[in-house]
This record gives structure tokens, sequence and C-alpha cells, in this order.
């Protein structure tokens, strides 16, 4: 039953996570680099942050077979979904705290936009104007971890994908 949980759990996250970043990929689209402050670069955010969502929300709908055959793994392996859930954890937690810092950091420090975008996709609201800090707590940050949760999600396939078994 607790295997069950976490693959129910996993794919449910992995959905969300990668909504989360096709969601945040929207504004990059829609703007075209006109208000963001670095304009040369914004589709390289754009078509990043799509990539990561569009492959996390496959790896949450597609069968648990299909993605142990790409992972040349075992359909009944723990590690298939586990492992990639663990390291979209870590990933999580550590841009929360940076996006934490990038939204709470004062304006005389005058972060670079151009450093701070790939770090907290959702930056370039701070640009626009000034949040509160509920919206910092609740949305931002959290939207800011779902998208590297899922960037974490990636990089955790990959490594089952193209690591040899033991």
């Amino acid at each position: 039953m607790a295997g069950r949980a976490i693959r129910a759990t996993a794919r449910i996250v992995f959905v969300i996570c990668g909504l989360v970043s096709l969601v945040t990929c929207a504004p990059y689209v829609l703007l075209r680099g006109a208000e963001l402050p670095v304009q040369s670069e914004w589709i390289v955010y754009a078509v990043a942050l799509g990539a990561v969502g569009v492959f996390s929300l496959l790896v949450g709908v597609l069968p648990r077979s299909w993605i142990a055959k790409a992972c040349k793994r075992d359909r009944e392996d723990a590690r298939v979904l586990s492992f990639p859930l663990k390291v979209l954890g870590g990933f999580a937690a550590i841009f929360y705290l940076v996006a934490m810092f990038a939204y709470l950091a004062p304006n005389r420090w005058n972060l670079d936009p151009a450093f701070m975008f790939p770090l907290c996709p959702l930056y370039f609201v701070k640009t626009a104007y000034d949040p509160a800090p509920v919206e910092i707590f609740f949305m931002l940050a959290p939207m800011n971890a779902a998208v590297y949760g899922a960037l974490g999600l990636c990089l955790g396939y990959a490594r089952l994908a193209f690591r040899k078994q033991t």
C-alpha cells in the first residue's frame, strides 16, 4: 500500500510541477521580451521552462512501464518514481529559499536581472511591482520551487536513464 501511495503522490506532483512550469513560461512568451530588462535572452527562458514543463507533465501521465523501459529498469523497481521524486523535493526546497532571498533582498542591492531570471523565473514580478510578503511566501516562492522541482525531475530521470544499473 505504501508503494501505491508513493506512486500516486509522485504522479500528482510531477503533473503539478509541469503545469506550473508551463504557466510560468507563458509570461515570457506573451511579453516577447518587450517588458523584460534583459531582452536578448528571453527566448532561452521560455524554451527551457516549456521543455521542462512538457517533460514533467509527460512523465506524470505516461504509463509506469514506459518510463521504466526508458530508464532501463524493471516496472516494479521503486526507484523509477521515488528517486526522481527525491531529487524534485531537494531542488524545490533549495529554490524556494533562493526565491525567498530574491524577493526579500533590498532594492538597493540592485540584483542583476540577467542573473536572477534563471534562478527565479518569476523575478520579473518584482521588477514590475513590489509584491506583498504573503504573495511571496504562498504563491511566488512555491511556484519557483515547482519550476525547479520539475527541473530536478528531469535531472533525476536523466540519471536513471543514463546510469548503469548496479
